[in-house]
C-alpha cells in the first residue's frame, strides 16, 4: 500500500485543493515558529533537568534516591505514550486547541511538581507533566511543516533545533545550578512564565490550516492500548532495568514480555485497522523511513553522550553537579553557531552528502572520546563533548529537512509524531544502553586487567613498592604499610578499568555513527528547497 493510498485515513473531506495549495498563515511564520519553539524547548528541557536535582528531591522529601528516580519514569512513560498518538490526538481536538490545552496544562502540573509535598504526588503531577508535555514537540513539529514551504523549511528547522538538541545539554547545567543556589523545586517553577507567554503567543499567532480543519478520527480504542501497553512498559523497563538487574528481575522479565506483545500487536493492528490511532503507512515513503532510522541513531548517540560524560565527570572525577553540566555548555554554544550554517548550505549542497559528513564527523568525534585516561583535564572533556556536537549540527537540520520532502503535507501529523517518538524512545534507549555497558564493560576490563595483579609480575610488585615507600615516608606502621599499598593501587586499579569502560562506551557511539555513513547515500538526491509533494486523491 502506497503513502497516497493511506492518505484518506488522515486527511479532512471536502478540503478544496485550490486552498491545500494557496493558504498562508496570517501571521509572520517566523514569529510562530518561535512561540512554538519555546513551547517545545521548555518541555525537552524539563526530561534533563530534573537528573542532577534527584540527590536533593529524595533528601527532601525523606525518600531514598532509588523512589525517586520514579520522578524520571513516570515523565517518560507518559511522555512516549503520547508523543505516538499526538497527530491523532490534534486531528480529534483540533491542532490549534490541543496544543494550547497542552502548554497550559503542561505550566499547571510544573507549579503543581514545584509545590509538592511528598514524593508519591510529585510523581503523580510528574505523570501528568508528561501527558500533556508528550504534544509539545509533534505538533510544533507539524506547525512548521505546514507554515513554510520546503525551500524555508532547512532554515526553519534550525530554530526547531534549539529546543531539541541544545535544550538536553543545557538542562542539566542550568539543574545543577538552580538546585545549588536555590531549591530543587525551581525546576519546576521557572516553566510558569515561560509556559503562560507560549499560551498566549500561540493563541495570538497560530492558526489551523484548511486541510486539518473539521478532521476528526474516530477513536481507535485498540490501538491505543496496545501502543500505551508497548511503550509505557518498554519505558519503565528502560528506565528501571539498571537498577533492578535487568532480565533477572521477574518485575522486568514481565515489563519486557508486555512491551513486546504490545509494540508487535501494534504495529500488527495499526497496519491492518481502517481507522487506526497512527497511520503507519507514512513509512512506506522512502525518504521518510530513511529519517526516522537517521533521527533513532542521532538521539541515541545525542543522550548517551549527554549522560556518559557527566556521570563520568561527577563519579570517576568527583567533579560537582554544576561543574559536570558545564562541560555540556560550551557543546551547546558549538551548535548554536554550526546549524544557521547548515541552514545556508542546505540550497547548495545535495541534502544526503550533508548528512553523511555529520555522521562521519560524529564517528571521528567518539573516537577522539574514546582516548579517555584517568587524568584526563576540564578542558579536554569539554574539547571532546564540542566535537561531538559538531556532528550532531550537521544531522539535525538536513535530516528533519529531507524527511518530509516527499510527504503528503496532510500526513504531517501522524509523521511528526512517529518521527518525535523514534527519537525520543532511541534517546531512553541509548541513556539505558551506556548505563548498563558503563557496568558490564567495567566488570568485564576488571577481569582482563586482574591477570596482572599478582604476585608473579614485576610491573605490580614494583608499584606496590612504590606506594609502600610512600606510605613509609608518611609514617604509617610497618605492619600495616603492605596491606595498605594493595589497598590503593586495588583503587587504582579498579578506577582504571572504569575508564576503560567509558571508553568502549564511545567507541560503540563511533561505530553506530559510521554505520549511518553508507546509509545516508540511499536518501533521494536533492538539495533541500524542492517543490512539496502533490497533495493525495
Amino acid at each position: 500500500m502506497s503513502v497516497t493510498q493511506a492518505a484518506p485515513t488522515a486527511t479532512g473531506a471536502g478540503t478544496p485543493s485550490s486552498d491545500v495549495q494557496n493558504w498562508r498563515p496570517k501571521a509572520n511564520p517566523w514569529l510562530i515558529a518561535v512561540v512554538v519553539t519555546l513551547a517545545a524547548f521548555m518541555e525537552v528541557l524539563d526530561t534533563t533537568i530534573v537528573n542532577v536535582s534527584l540527590p536533593h528531591i529524595a533528601g527532601s522529601l525523606s525518600s531514598s534516591y532509588d523512589d525517586a528516580t520514579w520522578c524520571l519514569t513516570s515523565y517518560l512513560v507518559a511522555n512516549g505514550i503520547v508523543l505516538t498518538i499526538s497527530g491523532w490526538l490534534s486531528d480529534y481536538f483540533g491542532r490549534k486547541r490541543y496544543f494550547m490545552a497542552c502548554i497550559l496544562m503542561f505550566t499547571v502540573c510544573s507549579f503543581a511538581c514545584g509545590l509538592s509535598s511528598s514524593l508519591p504526588q510529585l510523581i503523580v503531577f510528574r505523570l501528568l507533566q508528561g501527558f500533556f508535555g508528550g504534544g509539545l514537540q509533534p505538533n510544533q513539529q507539524s506547525i512548521i511543516l505546514d507554515t513554510f514551504e520546503p525551500a524555508q523549511r532547512g532554515r526553519a528547522f534550525s530554530i526547531v533545533a534549539i529546543a531539541t538538541i541544545v535544550a538536553p545539554i543545557v538542562g542539566p547545567t542550568l539543574g545543577g545550578y538552580i538546585t545549588d543556589n536555590a531549591s530543587w523545586r525551581w525546576i519546576f517553577l521557572i516553566n510558569i512564565p515561560v509556559g503562560l507567554f507560549a499560551f498566549l503567543a500561540v493563541g495570538a499567532l497560530v492558526e489551523d490550516p484548511p486541510w486539518i480543519q473539521n478532521r476528526r478520527r474516530k477513536i481507535d480504542a485498540i490501538g491505543l492500548a496496545l501502543i500505551t501497553i508497548g511503550l509505557g512498559c518498554l519505558q519503565v523497563a528502560l528506565d528501571r532495568g539498571e537498577d533492578a538487574d535487568w532480565l533477572g528481575s521477574p518485575f522486568i522479565r514481565v515489563m519486557v514480555l508486555l512491551a513486546v506483545l504490545g509494540i508487535l500487536g501494534a504495529i500488527g493492528w495499526l497496519l491492518t485497522a481502517k481507522n487506526p490511532v497512527v497511520n503507519l503507512y507514512v513509512m512506506a515513503d522512502r525518504n521518510f523511513a530513511l529519517g526516522i532510522t537517521m533521527i533513532a541513531a542521532m538521539g541515541f548517540i545525542l543522550y548517551s553522550g549527554s549522560i556518559v560524560i557527566p556521570q563520568f565527570a561527577q563519579q570517576v572525577i568527583g567533579y560537582t553537579a554544576t561543574l559536570a553540566g558545564l562541560i555540556l555548555s560550551p557543546g551547546g554554544i558549538c551548535i548554536i553557531l554550526i546549524i544557521p550554517v547548515m541552514g545556508r548550505l542546505l540550497p547548495l549542497i545535495q541534502t544526503r552528502l550533508l548528512i553523511l559528513t555529520g555522521f562521519a564527523v560524529m564517528g571521528c568525534a567518539f573516537l577522539y572520546s574514546s582516548t579517555l585516561s584517568p587524568d584526563v583535564d576540564f578542558w579536554t572533556l569539554v574539547s571532546m563533548r564540542a566535537a561531538q556536537t559538531a556532528g550532531l549540527g550537521f544531522l539535525f537540520v538536513p535530516i528533519s529537512t529531507i524527511s518530509y520532502t516527499t510527504l503528503d503535507k496532510r500526513l504531517n501529523g501522524d509523521a511528526a509524531a512517529l518521527y518525535t517518538m523514534f527519537r525520543n524512545v532511541s534517546g531512553a534507549i541509548g541513556i539505558s544502553t551506556a548505563t548498563a555497558l558503563v557496568t558490564s564493560r567495567g566488570q568485564i576490563r576488571q577481569a582482563h586487567l586482574s591477570v596482572w595483579t599478582t604476585p608473579f609480575n614485576q610491573p605490580y610488585n614494583a608499584l606496590v613498592a612504590q606506594y609502600e615507600a610512600a606510605l613509609r615516608s608518611l609514617g604509617r606502621a610497618s605492619s600495616m604499610v603492605h596491606s595498605q599499598a594493595v589497598g590503593q593501587v586495588f583503587q587504582q586499579f579498579r578506577r582504571q578499568a572504569t575508564v576503560l569502560a567509558y571508553s568502549d562506551v564511545f567507541a560503540l557511539c563511533a561505530l553506530l555513527a559510521f554505520t549511518m555513513v553508507p546509509l545516508a547515500l540511499l536518501f533521494s538526491p536533492s538539495k533541500a528547497g524542492g517543490k512539496a509533494a502533490p497533495p493525495a486523491h
